[in-house]
C-alpha cells in the first residue's frame, strides 16, 4: 500500500457498476494530489481481483452490483487482508446492504447524494485509520443489528411478491405449498412491521432489502 504519512497520495479504488459515476469518482480525486486513483472495479469479483493486484490504501465500495454485492465484497476483502480500509457508498442512511458492509468491515459510509467535499474527508479519516460514519447512520445500524433478517426464502417470496404475483403463483414457483408461503408472509409481516404486503414490498425496496424491477 502507498500512503500519505510519506508524502506519497493516498492510493484509491474506486468500485461501481456504473461507469459515469465511477468516471465521475475517478475525476475528482485525480484533481486532488493527495488522491491517485489507481484501480477501478466494475463489480465485486472484480474489486477482489484488483485489490489484491494493486492493493489500495483505501477502497471505495458501490453497495448494489452485478457478479458480487458489496457487502459480499467488503468480507472477501477483509478476510484477505483483515486492516483493508474500505468506505461504503451508499443511497440513503439506511440501505440494508450499507449497513451489512458497515457490519462486515467497512470503516466508512458517504452517501452519494453529500456534497464533494466529504469524500476527500471520508478517505482521509479513513485512512488514518480513523471511522467514518455518520450519526444517523450509526442509528440505523444499531437498529438494523436489533432487527431480525428475513431468511433466504423469506426475501425470495418477497421478491416474488414484488411483482405482483399471489400467494399460490409464489407457491408454484418456489415448489412449496400455499401455507408456507402465507406463514412466511407472515412472518416477513411481523419482521418488518409492515401493514399489509405492498408495505413491506415498498419498506424492502426503500432498505436495499430486494432490489427494485427484481
Amino acid at each position: 500500500m502507498q500512503g500519505a504519512t510519506n508524502n506519497l497520495p493516498v492510493g484509491v479504488m474506486v468500485v461501481d457498476d456504473h461507469p459515469v459515476f465511477r468516471d465521475g469518482i475517478t475525476a475528482v480525486l485525480s484533481n486532488d494530489t493527495r488522491f491517485a486513483v489507481i484501480a477501478q472495479a466494475g463489480n465485486g469479483r472484480e474489486a477482489i481481483e484488483q485489490f489484491v493486484q494493486r492493493r489500495p490504501d483505501v477502497t471505495l465500495m458501490d453497495m448494489q452490483m452485478p457478479v458480487m454485492n458489496g457487502p459480499e465484497s467488503v468480507a472477501a476483502i477483509r478476510r484477505i487482508c483483515p486492516c483493508a480500509k474500505i468506505i461504503v457508498l451508499a443511497t440513503c442512511t439506511g440501505n440494508v446492504q450499507a449497513l451489512r458492509a458497515v457490519h462486515a468491515g467497512a470503516a466508512g459510509y458517504v452517501l452519494k447524494s453529500s456534497p464533494l467535499a466529504e469524500l476527500p474527508r471520508a478517505i482521509l479519516a479513513v485512512h488514518d485509520g480513523k471511522v467514518r460514519i455518520p450519526p444517523e447512520v450509526a442509528a440505523a445500524l444499531a437498529a438494523y443489528l436489533d432487527t431480525e433478517a428475513l431468511s433466504a426464502r423469506e426475501t425470495e417470496v418477497l421478491v416474488i411478491v414484488a411483482g405482483g404475483h399471489s400467494n399460490r403463483h409464489v407457491a408454484a414457483m418456489l415448489g412449496i405449498s400455499e401455507e408456507m408461503v402465507k406463514a412466511d408472509m407472515r412472518a416477513i409481516l411481523s419482521k418488518l412491521q409492515a401493514r399489509d404486503r405492498t408495505h413491506a414490498v415498498v419498506i424492502a425496496l426503500r432498505r436495499g432489502m430486494i432490489a427494485s424491477g427484481a
